[in-house]
């Protein structure tokens, strides 16, 4: 990966992860080929916080379809990154 903004591709935000904001988390789409430890280097550059922890999630794609033909959805990570106390993102 060539640089941090590579890592991480996009905030998820939905009513879900808005509740978890409240608690210091924040949940990323990130790069398939990321660790733990390459995400947390990733936000604590762009974002300029402190990471406590990182959780990530595969997520598998799903058989879609449209009239009569068939398809897949794109696999992605999502990571859920707990903020220490103090910190925090906004996205506007």
């Amino acid at each position: 990966m060539n640089s941090y903004k590579d890592i991480i591709i996009a905030p998820i935000i939905t009513e879900k992860t808005a509740s978890l904001e409240q608690m210091g988390k924040y949940a990323f789409k990130v790069d398939i080929h990321a660790n733990k430890t390459q995400i947390k280097q990733a936000i604590e550059k762009i974002f300029n916080v402190k990471v406590e922890n990182v959780n990530t999630i595969n997520s598998h794609p799903k058989k879609k379809r449209v009239g009569k033909y068939t398809g897949m959805t794109k696999k992605y990570k999502k990571a859920i990154i707990t903020l220490k106390e103090g910190n925090t993102i906004s996205f506007d």
